[in-house]
């Protein structure tokens, strides 16, 4: 079994960053592959970025460029750095295992979320 915890979201200005963690523990976790998701309210969760255990790096469209994913894998921990954030970013984070795909179901694990909230 593996968990997942997020922390580090919160409410910042747009324009702002954020620095998002997601730490495994339990088996394998340390070879784990770590997407990404979000969930705005009322919207269906969405794919934002994925890392796998050897650093292929994956985002979707509408973050490149203004969010870097990484991990250090010495701590089981994968980052999701925000930059230049947009009130569009608003959101529940999720970070998930072990997938590098944009599909919801093709992860097993899920943290709790965290939540992100971009004022204008």
């Amino acid at each position: 079994q593996v968990q997942l915890v997020e922390s580090g979201g919160g409410l910042v200005q747009a324009g702002g960053s954020l620095r998002l963690s997601c730490s495994a523990s339990g088996r394998i976790s340390s070879s784990l592959a770590v997407g990404w998701f979000r969930q705005a309210p009322g919207k269906e969760r969405e794919f934002v970025a994925a890392i796998s255990y050897g650093g292929n790096l994956y985002y979707t469209d509408s973050v490149k460029g203004r969010f870097t994913i990484s991990r250090d894998n010495t701590k089981n921990t994968v980052y999701l750095q925000m930059n230049n954030l947009k009130p569009e970013d608003t959101a529940i984070y999720y970070c998930a295992a072990d997938s590098m795909s944009t599909i919801v179901s093709t992860y097993d694990y899920w943290g709790q979320g965290t939540q992100v909230t971009v004022s204008s």
